[in-house]
């Protein structure tokens, strides 16, 4: 992974400098813009300049991200910058390792719907609210897993670089003691062996699917206090992550830093998703340059 400083072109003039809190509210309702690249490293150096801004969206978890869209005027995530590869702009609190969702995605072999026709009736357990706004007999199977250590339940990731799969793996020797009632269902239902069929992800689907939703952006991190019950941010590092790796994210997998998560029940499976925290968002590309 190269790591280098992005030194650019001179800044742009965008704001007046402000106190804490008197940023314009016409300055946070511009009009779509155009950039280029340069502009937009431009921009978001004098947004760092500008020091403390306060939440445009006060209340809303997502008002970091929120707060710099309208201070480029621009929407979403999607930057507009013409005849180049698409760019995302994400933002995050500093130090933040809250997950984020990258995709959905149900594992192989898909024709066995394996997670509401294997997992939940063989793996699963009692839904806690089965009996009141569930049927009693409702199951639940939910389980956020990653490949650095098992969970409560035995699960983990593994990787198998010789058949080019993500696989999830269950050992009962690593179930907790909490559970004991639980194995001894699952022993009854269908022993205590490793999953077989194991569920799997092929190397290049995953690859096509990560890479079509990890697309080269500017990771910009804020600061963030709290004043009379306002909420400020301070845009202080800024990022040009480029070229997806997926050896990276594999290591993420293996590392924790991206995560599996089943959340099904007997009344509905809301998908197979595969989450990042946030602050490891970097480590998943070939290239960091960072504005200084």
């Amino acid at each position: 992974m190269k790591k280098v400083k992005y030194q650019g072109n001179e800044q742009l003039s965008l704001f007046p400098e402000h106190k804490i809190g008197e940023i314009p509210r016409t300055e946070l309702q511009k009009p779509m813009k155009i950039f280029t690249k340069d502009d937009l490293i431009n921009e978001l150096r004098k947004i760092r300049e500008l020091g403390w801004i306060p939440n445009a969206r006060q209340g809303n978890v997502g008002g970091v991200g929120n707060t710099l869209e309208d201070l480029l005027g621009i929407q979403e995530n999607n930057l507009p910058i013409p005849n180049a590869a698409e760019w995302e702009l994400k933002c995050q609190r500093a130090e933040s390792s809250s997950l984020t969702t990258l995709f959905h995605m149900e594992p192989s072999p898909r024709a066995l719907k394996f997670v509401p026709k294997m997992l939940l009736p063989k793996y699963g357990w009692k839904h806690k609210l089965a009996g009141g706004q569930y049927p009693s007999d409702e199951m639940s199977f939910r389980q956020t897993i990653h490949g650095l250590e098992r969970s409560d339940r035995g699960f983990k990731v593994e990787i198998d670089q010789d058949n080019r799969k993500v696989l999830i793996s269950f050992d009962s020797s690593k179930v907790d003691s909490r559970h004991t009632d639980w194995l001894e269902i699952v022993k009854n239902r269908v022993g205590l062996g490793e999953l077989n069929p194991q569920p799997y992800w092929g190397f290049d689907d995953l690859h096509h699917k990560a890479g079509t939703k990890l697309l080269n952006c500017f990771y910009v991190q804020a600061d963030v206090m709290k004043q009379l019950g306002k909420e400020f941010f301070r845009y202080n590092r800024i990022l040009i992550l480029q070229g997806f790796s997926f050896d990276n994210f594999l290591t993420a997998l293996l590392e924790g830093n991206i995560l599996v998560d089943f959340d099904a029940r007997t009344g509905h499976n809301h998908g197979t998703k595969f989450r990042l925290r946030q602050n490891a968002r970097p480590k998943l590309y070939s290239a960091i340059s960072e504005v200084v």
